[in-house]
């Protein structure tokens, strides 16, 4: 199915002339940037990565991790790349239909602001995927099951992106994503002989999912409200009509569209690349522990004040309770491990926290630094800390539990700690995320624009509809990254155009409104079986 030109829509323009040219090829310059960025790309990342284990200290017994390291990144990578190519052509789309920018500046212009805002995002969305993932899996990341889970959920979701793409359907890279994680977390559960619903995170899913199914309704009623409020108010009739030949809008409003487009591109940047970050973290933590587990960086002044705040923490949450803290932390370290994954509050949760903490602190003590903590133990300091936060995380939210003001400011203060020492992101990651996601975009842009462009309103799209669609998905996404919440840049600014369409009364193409809620309504559950299916096949090879 063919769907990169408009003789295959049902939308026949009235001044054919209208249609922007799409079919430029990028110049000899272009491709050598292209090739020389991909180059630096996988320079810097190789150069940072042995720089990183180099500096740890720790002699290789086997290649195999390395192996399987470079294989996942490649995958993690590819994930990031397609995903460029997939969702920022909605970025492009109205710049390029308004006749504000030329097709292939456009999307060099989208590469760089995505680039951009992969390099400035702040973690926290990257953080909050992995939390979906099935504890068990997440302590063991370097064993076979971890492997098997990183390479099914970006495999699956590698695959239903590339299958969206080339039926020209603006499907959700972030939806993709989500239904491979809760595949994983399911087949994890069914095969330990569990209930499935077990598997998974479902408050933080449903936390995940009430985002991206909410906000391509709000981005169509606000898209619209939006278009009528700037006929209300603006009364230049040429912004309302489509665009004459070839001819690009009023500077001001050309000034509004290619700021718009700059925005949702670094926006998508800053919330979709970090769903790869998290991934390669996951990765590197699993295969170079020593390296990545902890983070190194971290001064000694910080670590007397790490110190410090466990030992109040502990002292805090012992108070807290009658009950006596289990002696050992391996008692402690399996009450908490029991509650992350089933979210049953019992009257040993408490003191197995506080017991977990002085460990926690103990350990950093005896240390003095994260960079001296020996190789056989990184990973169950890791381990420990994660376990801590993740159980501090929940507890925040559950009502059957309260602390008085003290405590609840130390357990923040201390999860806050803990988090510093293992929620961090080099910059090499950033980088090599940015670069992939950056040049994604350059690569496969066509067929997704076209869609939006073309085949969900009956009419060329107008200046002021482009403006509206835009400016709603730059607000929405840049909101759902400051708040941490992953959302779908194909569905705002898709969900967008095509609320302006209803606003403007130009109609709409029933049978791609059609195609996009079936992809809409498809993607999770499909990338749920695909995930699971690859996972309970991966675990069997590895």
């Amino acid at each position: 199915m063919d769907t990169s030109t408009a003789s295959h829509s049902p939308l026949l323009h009235s001044a054919s002339t209208a249609r922007p040219n799409l079919d430029n090829k990028p110049g000899l310059m272009t491709m050598a940037i292209f090739i020389g960025l991909l180059l630096i790309g996988f320079m810097y990342t190789g150069f940072s990565l042995m720089h990183d284990v180099t500096d740890t200290g720790a002699k290789a017994t086997t290649w195999l991790p390395f192996i399987l390291l470079g294989l996942a990144l490649v995958i993690a990578l590819g994930f990031e790349f397609v995903n460029g190519f997939h969702d920022t052509a909605n970025a492009v789309a109205t710049v390029i239909y308004t006749h504000s920018l030329p097709a292939n500046f456009a999307v060099i212009w989208s590469g760089l602001f995505n680039f951009l805002g992969v390099l400035v995002s702040s973690g926290a969305v990257a953080f909050g995927i992995i939390s979906l993932l099935p504890v068990e899996l997440i302590l063991q990341v370097g064993s076979g099951a971890g492997f098997a889970m990183v390479f099914a959920l970006l495999i699956a979701a590698i695959l239903w992106n590339l299958g969206t793409w080339l039926l020209g359907l603006p499907a959700s890279s972030s939806h993709t994503l989500i239904g491979s994680i809760i595949g994983v977390g399911v087949a994890n559960a069914l095969m330990h002989g569990r209930d499935g619903t077990s598997g998974v995170d479902w408050a933080q899913a449903t936390k995940i999912g009430y985002s991206l199914l909410l906000s391509p309704l709000i981005g169509f009623f606000c898209a619209a409200l939006l278009l009528l409020a700037l006929k209300a108010f603006v009364k230049s009739k040429e912004l309302y009509h489509e665009p004459k030949g070839n001819k690009p809008p009023p500077l001001w409003i050309r000034a509004l569209l290619i700021l718009t487009c700059t925005g949702v591109s670094f926006a998508h940047g800053s919330n979709d690349g970090q769903k790869g970050m998290g991934l390669i973290m996951l990765i590197l933590v699993g295969t170079v522990p020593m390296a990545y587990a902890l983070n190194r960086a971290m001064p000694v002044d910080q670590m007397t004040q790490f110190v410090a705040v466990a030992n109040v923490t502990q002292q805090s949450l012992a108070h807290s309770t009658t009950i006596v803290p289990p002696a050992s932390a391996d008692a402690a370290r399996q009450k908490l491990t029991e509650y992350v994954r089933t979210k049953t509050v019992t009257p040993e949760l408490v003191p197995a926290l506080a017991t977990m903490t002085g460990s926690i602190g103990e350990q950093v003590k005896s240390h003095g630094t994260f960079a001296e903590v020996p190789a056989e133990q990184v990973g169950n300091v890791r381990n420990d800390m994660y376990l801590a936060s993740e159980a501090i995380r929940l507890l925040e939210k559950d009502s059957s539990i309260t602390f008085d003001s003290d405590t609840k400011a130390n357990v923040a203060a201390f999860k806050k700690e803990i988090d510093g020492a293992t929620k961090f992101i080099p910059l090499w990651v950033k980088v090599a995320v940015a670069i992939a996601l950056g040049l994604g975009t350059m690569v496969g842009w066509k067929r997704i624009v076209v869609t939006v462009g073309e085949k969900i309103g009956k009419t060329h799209l107008t200046y002021g509809q482009g403006a509206s669609a835009e400016l709603v998905a730059m607000g929405m996404i840049g909101a759902a990254d400051m708040y941490g919440l992953p959302v779908s840049t194909t569905h705002v600014l898709s969900s967008g155009v095509a609320g302006t369409m209803a606003a403007n009364k130009s109609g709409l193409q029933m049978s791609t409104i059609r195609n996009l809620m079936m992809a809409w309504v498809l993607t999770l559950p499909m990338a749920m079986v695909l995930s699971g299916t690859l996972y309970w096949l991966f675990t069997h090879l590895f």
